[in-house]
């Protein structure tokens, strides 16, 4: 496979879906997404970076999603389903969709969207069509299971599966075929949503891939416990009979927590997963591929060596490290998204097998610059450490401070040391300075969120990794894309050949 020859130097942008400006509550698809992929192809980036799109669960995590195929709701565009006349514009106006334009509110979406996605529903013509019977076909692999799972939770007030009535808790054909009588009519709507968001996607990816924009999308290495596909497939995981976890997935202590991460999802059964030929990953990276232009998995290192985390134990301390997959993954991953990208996100405890394994895929690694700014002279993430340009750049990530955030809790000496490395002037902006950094690198692809262009602090931070609560919530509005001197960027572009060639 001949990644690394695919990938031209060029820069792009990660901005989540849910972060575009818009009038009901969150980020979607609809127009602001259009006029989110214009302002890409001005500001001369190739690619836009989104965080994962599946529906969110407790906490509200795109990385804990209910499916690993299914598209969020939250994401449905109503103003195009107005257009389509399956809503009026006061079934919309009703509904209170948060105290702030800056801010989602999930507790007012969860109510908002269940209700006016209602609506639209019974205002439908889908069923019988040759388009909705078509869609259902093509993704028959997942979407019944992901519907019925969900009209489940719902009739059982968002009950966790693990806590269904015995059956029902293990997929068994005799109740699932009752259950999908009695919830006949929410087993459709939870399909219609998935109608709608496949249809509104392909629409806005088309328009994206016109105007030379590809996109990025991102996919957790491990499922929810609480999702349709550790229910559904649950003898690829690490579950005991009564479908309890029996190992869970984390991180051993490092830079975010002094007690390791345990992020609690259940470990995948490898040997299991290989008998199958590895058929759930086949499916979960084609749906992927036809979604996205390149695919960034996340937590990559767990495919060659994972934690393995007690699932009895309160902390990460604990676990050890076990063997996975490796290259028999890698080499179905390779046949299911055919021409597509992949990165491969490499933070982390990085062993010697890890290297060889993505210099085999030629699959791009991640440089984090604010990783770098000790300015150590032997920091791997510094410039002048880089060996190869096979890697994608980055300023921070979703887990990491903003920029002017991490910047504004540095000592003067840290700042003085950040000076001198890069060259920056008494005068001159050190935030400006490090995205010129970031440009001029020699990595063949630099990606800047969106919240260090605009110059904002921690408060638009989207995630504090192990924390819940405040996270996953900023917004952008409208009028903050006229803080953005376009014609710098398109200058900077143009000095360190990043500009957009499509």
């Amino acid at each position: 496979m001949e990644t690394e020859k695919k990938w031209e130097r060029s820069a792009g942008i990660l901005m989540p879906i849910s972060s575009l400006p818009g009038p009901y509550g969150i980020g979607t698809l609809g127009k602001e997404a259009f006029d989110f992929v214009d302002f890409a192809r001005e500001m001369e980036y190739s690619y836009w970076q989104v965080l994962p799109v599946g529906p969110t669960g407790y906490g509200d995590s795109p990385y804990q999603s209910f499916s690993a195929f299914a598209g969020n709701p939250y994401f449905i565009d109503l103003s195009a389903l107005i257009e389509e006349g399956l809503l009026s514009e006061e079934d919309c106006d009703e509904i209170s969709w948060g105290e702030s334009e800056e801010r989602v509110d999930y507790g007012a979406l969860y109510e908002g969207r269940r209700e006016v996605l209602h609506i639209a529903y019974r205002n439908s013509g889908h069923k019988g069509t040759k388009a909705f019977s078509e869609f259902c076909e093509r993704n028959d692999y997942w979407l019944k299971d992901y519907a019925m799972f969900m009209a489940i939770k719902d009739s059982l007030g968002g009950l966790p599966w693990q806590e269904w009535k015995m059956p029902l808790r293990l997929h068994k054909a005799e109740a699932l075929a009752e259950i999908e009588e009695e919830l006949s009519e929410e087993i459709d709507y939870y399909m219609f949503c998935q109608f709608k968001f496949d249809e509104q996607w392909k629409l806005l990816h088309e328009y994206a891939e016109e105007k030379g924009i590809a996109i990025i999308g991102d996919i957790p290495l491990y499922m929810a416990l609480d999702s349709a596909d550790v229910w559904a497939h649950y003898d690829l995981f690490e579950l005991d009979a009564r479908r309890r976890e029996i190992n869970i997935a984390g991180v051993p202590p490092d830079l975010f927590s002094a007690t390791g991460q345990r992020w609690g999802n259940p470990l995948y059964r490898w040997n299991v997963m290989e008998r199958q030929d590895f058929a759930w990953w086949k499916e979960r990276m084609a749906v992927s591929a036809a979604r996205y232009d390149v695919i960034r998995i996340d937590h990559f290192i767990g495919i060659v060596n994972y934690y393995s985390i007690p699932a009895e134990s309160e902390t990460a301390l604990k676990g050890e490290w076990k063997k996975g997959p490796g290259e028999k993954l890698t080499r179905v991953i390779n046949e299911a998204v055919g021409d597509g990208k992949i990165i491969a996100e490499d933070l982390g405890v990085i062993t010697q097998p890890v290297v060889d394994l993505m210099k085999q895929n030629e699959y791009p690694g991640m440089k984090i610059l604010e990783f770098a700014l000790d300015c150590t002279p032997d920091n791997p993430y510094l410039p002048h450490n880089f060996t190869s340009n096979n890697s994608i750049a980055y300023i921070g990530t979703h887990d990491n401070e903003t920029l002017c955030g991490y910047l504004s809790g540095r000592s003067d000496w840290d700042m003085d040391r950040i000076r001198e490395y890069f060259g920056i002037g008494r005068q001159e902006s050190v935030p400006d300075a490090l995205i010129r950094a970031v440009y001029r690198s020699s990595l063949h692809t630099a990606i800047f969120q969106m919240q260090d262009l605009l110059g904002l602090g921690n408060e638009a931070r989207m995630n504090f990794p192990s924390t819940l609560g405040e996270n996953w919530q900023w917004r952008m509005t409208k009028e903050q894309y006229d803080e953005i001197d376009i014609q710098k960027y398109q200058k900077l572009a143009w000095l360190y050949r990043r500009e957009n060639k499509n």
